[in-house]
């Protein structure tokens, strides 16, 4: 009963998030009121509030007190940005900030660093330590095996099933290449794309990127973030013809892209002819009721290559993260790159590959999540 409720406000969310994509709402709309809403699909009034918190967390629409709900997303525009986004474990942007490397954010009066350091991400010693005894029982000596350049098939394809059911990303295993850390899977693009190409990188953003670009050879065009994303004048004006963007809760500022600043980012891409690296560390974490929209699952046109970390996701201790590739773009990475060697352990691989199948992994997201909430909707009391 619970998971047909939750699919309720889930295809709700979906049928006005295509309504506004496909013009049927324009900018500016208002849309019709929760009562009406929920009278016209036979749900309740809740179910429809969670489908509009859900829109407005992603920036398609807005709520004004006491007229309704607007839509604000128009793929037609050159986005300038959607300022104040509401989202709960956000940082509160005003006016006239200027984000800065060095800057402190803070959400609620609180610094950001306390407000995700509220929760433990790790998962559990107890059941990773489990997981390594069958694997190490069941695989014997074949642990020692050496992993091929794109990693283990087992943990290839149990991350392409993950994704499939739990991020809307349909790939093949084929297309996922393992790597020891995020930072060799962006020397690896820099290998495979060229230091004669010019990389955008946001600005301010985690030091290490623009680092491992710089030791690759490659020029930089550090692009100045707005409150959304990159700021639309430097973007469009930029030479970069690879593009390294973190949508969500980029690091050190904490902004989040919003639904109208991704796809000015694939357009962008399409209409330059560039590769977008989607940096997505931290967003299986989000407190959202479902799962953040990825440029991957968006794009439609093989511009965008997918990163991800299972150092966020499972421990610090855990050096092993993977990137998509779009299938046009594979001959290319493998005549570059093929002849490498997966650096991380077979037995590392089998590991995550086991925790995926078996739904520790997705358990053990899910409940980052609802602790994110509850601590979400305590500090919205707090502050009310």
């Amino acid at each position: 009963m619970k998971g047909e409720r939750n699919s309720r406000y889930i295809s709700i969310y979906e049928q006005v998030r295509n309504d506004i994509i496909e013009g049927r709402f324009k900018k500016g709309t208002k849309l019709p009121s929760k009562r009406v809403m929920a009278e016209a699909n036979g749900v309740s009034v809740i179910t429809v509030e969670h489908a509009y918190e859900l829109l407005i967390e992603e920036g398609y629409i807005s709520p004004v007190e006491k007229s309704g709900f607007f839509v604000i997303y128009n793929e037609k525009e050159i986005y300038t940005g959607v300022k104040g986004i509401k989202n709960d474990l956000a940082p509160v942007f005003h006016e006239n900030d200027d984000l800065r490397e060095n800057d402190v954010l803070h959400v609620n009066n609180e610094p950001l660093s306390a407000v995700t350091n509220a929760v433990n991400y790790t998962l559990s010693p107890s059941i990773y330590a489990k997981t390594a005894r069958k694997v190490l029982s069941d695989m014997g000596e074949a642990v020692l095996d050496r992993a091929p350049m794109g990693g283990c098939v087992i943990l290839r394809e149990a991350i392409a099933q993950y994704l499939d059911r739990s991020r809307r990303i349909r790939v093949s295993p084929e297309q996922i290449i393992i790597g020891a850390g995020a930072e060799y899977l962006y020397g690896l693009i820099v290998q495979t794309m060229g230091r004669d190409v010019m990389y955008g990188i946001e600005s301010p953003s985690y030091q290490t990127i623009a680092k491992v670009y710089e030791a690759g050879g490659a020029k930089l065009d550090m692009l100045k973030l707005g409150h959304d994303g990159i700021e639309s004048e430097p973007l469009w004006k930029s030479e970069a013809k690879v593009l390294h963007i973190t949508p969500y809760r980029s690091y050190p500022s904490g902004v989040t892209a919003s639904a109208s600043k991704k796809r000015e980012y694939l357009k962008w891409s399409r209409e330059k002819d560039a590769i977008i690296v989607e940096d997505d560390f931290e967003s299986e974490f989000t407190p959202s009721r479902k799962p953040e929209e990825t440029l991957f699952a968006l794009d439609d046109s093989g511009h965008v290559i997918y990163v991800n970390t299972f150092s966020k996701t499972i421990g610090g201790a855990v050096r092993a993260a993977y990137m998509v590739v779009p299938k046009q773009l594979l001959e290319r990475f493998e005549k570059a790159v093929g002849f490498y060697a997966c650096p991380v352990p077979t037995l590392e691989q089998n590991i995550i590959a086991s925790l995926l199948n078996n739904g520790d992994f997705e358990r053990h997201i899910n409940r980052v999540r609802r602790q994110r909430r509850l601590l979400g909707d305590k500090r919205k009391k707090r502050s009310n």
